[in-house]
């Protein structure tokens, strides 16, 4: 496996890192979605205690519009490290800059997202503990709304109308809980 960019690739494309053929190369975002290709990927849950702040997105998106993920999640650039990946996505978002983040895990899931798209992730995982509800400035072209809500609440709820929330978070709580919040 490489970590080497092709001379010609910058980072403001639609390419992600994803594995083609046993090789790390990027790949256009859509193609690597519409052929199940394994790609990097970061998801982010801020806490405040035993609440998360969850978001719903836009309708605009390609996949998965208005349905209720975890705080943020994201693609790197090619070479960006997942930390820095997870920062610059909190801020544009949701406007949040400058939280703490503790890397909890890397899970693995693949997930038919719809529209004959499949989301298969090695997952950076962060969590960011707040000492109170921060204020948030979503960004409407990639949240319509945001909710805090108690984590029991969330699991309940995934369970009971699961079509209302992302196949990722729902494969989190279901499958990874243990590793992302203990």
């Amino acid at each position: 496996m490489t970590d080497f960019a092709p001379t010609d690739y910058r980072r403001d494309t639609d390419a992600i890192p994803t594995w083609e053929n046993g090789v790390l190369k990027p790949v256009d975002k859509l193609e690597a979605h519409r052929r199940g290709l394994r790609h990097k990927a970061v998801s982010v849950f801020v806490m405040h205690g035993d609440e998360v702040l969850i978001q719903r997105r836009a309708l605009g998106k390609y996949h998965t519009p208005g349905l209720w993920a975890n705080t943020c999640c994201t693609h790197p650039h090619w070479n960006e490290a997942p930390e820095a990946c997870a920062q610059r996505r909190l801020s544009e978002e949701l406007g949040i800059q400058g939280l703490k983040l503790e890397h909890r895990d890397q899970v693995e899931y693949r997930a038919d997202v719809g529209g004959g798209l499949i989301e298969h992730e090695l997952v950076d995982i962060f969590i960011a503990r707040v000492p109170a509800r921060i204020p948030v400035a979503p960004n409407p072209d990639e949240v319509m709304e945001t909710d805090w809500i108690q984590m029991s609440d969330l699991v309940r709820k995934t369970k009971r109308d699961p079509a209302r929330f992302t196949p990722w978070l729902r494969i989190y709580l279901d499958q990874h809980a243990e590793q992302i919040f203990a």
